[in-house]
């Protein structure tokens, strides 16, 4: 049988810039297919054109089972053929419920007089039973848990690939373009066996990520994108992690050592005592300057609520923050008062909750500046622009041009505006959520190295984090949550992505097991 997708000599131009040049791949019927590369290296671009957002420069060629079709495609085209997409973004309507959201094409374009909703549930428990889902159809989108959100995103896009009739094998193809930086390692497994299901069925799958272990977990083979050109395919289970780092960069990448420090023999400089709020419970933890402190657990072990606690964005009920000799009520704390004490947070959602996306990059990054730096009056553009052209070349935020608007920026760009954004401030205290979530494996070596050099100046830095290999590079010590407690503490040399698992794991056994007894005394 013909391949589920031929690309020959793709290639699209942007202002006399060649974002793809003479890109080809073929995807094989029933083959989970990877797409990596770093950001800006033609993946988007590529991905726009199957859906009809960009047109082609001419002289490239699309083969759908077999069939040559012409380009450039009409918006929304795809689906004749049986394509369907599922963006980072997931394309779900938090408000309305999981039915409404499942069959939202068909019952708009539908002509009938009235819904059965008790039948459209009905049908809709069906379609999540074949996958060996347990979705409740009536539940509000907006409630359900990440990956449950995700799950939905691609039933639905399944669903779709049958054109209408639901007796037709999902034969298609399904586009995954990035669909797990939000979700813990756990409910990425989750996902894994949902796609592993539907190729089983006859779909085949195109996986974009930057996560070169997923692609090497999920994929039968995979594509790498480099500067807009093919860099080559690589069979997933004759390749290792390095021969695809390599690939994606185009050198060899020396994995810097990490070499953590112990401080616990010095006397702390800050120290977070008594934090309670959401799942925490009366969290203490001693701070140094120079100190890189990672947090991590299960999901649901509550590490992922400290730095937002602490910088006041979510409401704590008890505990104080100490720098120095000062010491702040946590209870009665809010983010401007921590940014005037010099702490900073830099939130996972980096569109939503860390910048203004519709902003340009020199808007953003100056924000935390403006009313120490500019006139209240009137704003010096012309300086501010500057100043963010500096800090871009200083992050190496690609591209260098601070008018551009920060939603235009790959996710490893905007990763650096924000930490350009906040590190001009010389913070005492930086407060991290996953800070390398989504960003490729060459920004993710800069994002490392900001970080270390913010230490090097001093600050104490707060990394919450899922990211086990993450935490092994950066941090001097690793603090592990169970339950809204610290259950375990690794330090220095005894860091390890390892050890950090079998803690995350061992942990929470033996809280459970010091609570029973507690329970029994």
């Amino acid at each position: 049988m013909p391949d589920a997708l031929v690309i020959e000599n793709l290639s699209k131009t942007f202002g006399g810039q060649r974002a793809l040049a003479r890109a080809s791949l073929e995807i094989m019927r029933r083959e989970v297919h990877g797409l990596l590369g770093q950001n800006g290296s033609g993946k988007s671009t590529l991905i726009k054109i199957l859906a009809g957002y960009y047109a082609p420069d001419p002289g490239g060629r699309l083969l759908i089972d077999g069939d040559q079709v012409e380009l450039p495609l009409e918006p929304g085209e795809f689906r004749r053929y049986g394509i369907s997409f599922v963006h980072q973004n997931l394309g779900l309507i938090p408000s309305l419920t999981v039915v409404e959201n499942l069959f939202v094409g068909e019952l708009a374009s539908r002509l009938r007089w009235g819904i059965s909703w008790e039948q459209e549930r009905r049908r809709a428990t069906a379609i999540f039973a074949k996958y060996g889902l347990n979705i409740d159809p009536a539940a509000a989108v907006a409630k359900l848990p990440s990956v449950q959100r995700a799950q939905l995103a691609i039933v639905r896009a399944v669903e779709e690939m049958r054109l209408g009739d639901r007796r037709r094998p999902a034969r298609g193809l399904l586009v995954l373009d990035e669909p797990t930086p939000f979700l813990p390692k756990r409910d990425v497994e989750e996902l894994f066996a949902l796609v592993r299901g539907i190729v089983q069925e006859g779909a085949s799958v195109m996986f974009v990520s930057h996560d070169v272990d997923e692609v090497l977990a999920i994929t039968d083979r995979a594509t790498v994108l480099r500067d807009g050109v093919v860099a080559g395919t690589l069979t997933t289970r004759e390749s290792t992690r390095q021969d695809f780092v390599e690939m994606i960069v185009g050198r060899r990448v020396e994995t810097v050592p990490a070499r953590p420090q112990d401080f616990g023999r010095e006397e702390a400089d800050a120290a977070i005592e008594g934090l309670s709020g959401g799942t925490l419970k009366d969290l203490s933890i001693d701070l140094h300057r120079g100190e890189v402190v990672g947090l991590t657990g299960l999901i649901g072990s509550g590490f992922d609520e400290v730095p937002y606690l602490v910088f006041g964005s979510r409401s704590a009920e008890a505990g104080c923050l100490k720098l120095g000799a000062a010491i702040y009520d946590l209870a009665d704390w809010d983010p401007s008062r921590a940014m005037a004490a010099n702490v900073v947070l830099i939130p996972g959602d980096r569109q939503n909750a860390g910048a203004v996306a519709s902003l340009t990059v020199a808007d953003n990054i100056t924000v935390p500046v403006l009313s120490t730096e500019y006139s209240p009056w009137m704003l010096n553009r012309r300086d501010m622009l500057r100043r963010a052209g500096r800090l871009a070349r200083q992050f190496d935020v690609t591209p260098g041009d601070p008018s551009l608007p920060f939603d235009t920026l790959s996710g490893g760009n905007q990763q650096k505006v924000l930490l350009a954004k906040w590190l001009q401030m010389r913070p005492n205290l930086i407060l991290l959520d996953e800070p390398t979530q989504g960003v490729d494996v060459g920004a993710r070596q800069k994002v490392f190295a900001a970080i270390k050099e913010a230490a090097g100046a001093g600050a104490a830095i707060v990394c919450a984090s899922s990211d086990y290999e993450q935490l092994a590079t950066i941090c001097d010590r690793v603090l592990i949550f169970g339950r809204g407690r610290v259950v375990s503490e690794l330090i220095g040399g005894a860091i390890s992505k390892e050890s950090i698992a079998e803690y995350c794991y061992l942990g929470l056994v033996r809280l459970e097991r010091g609570l029973e007894a507690t329970e029994a005394d």
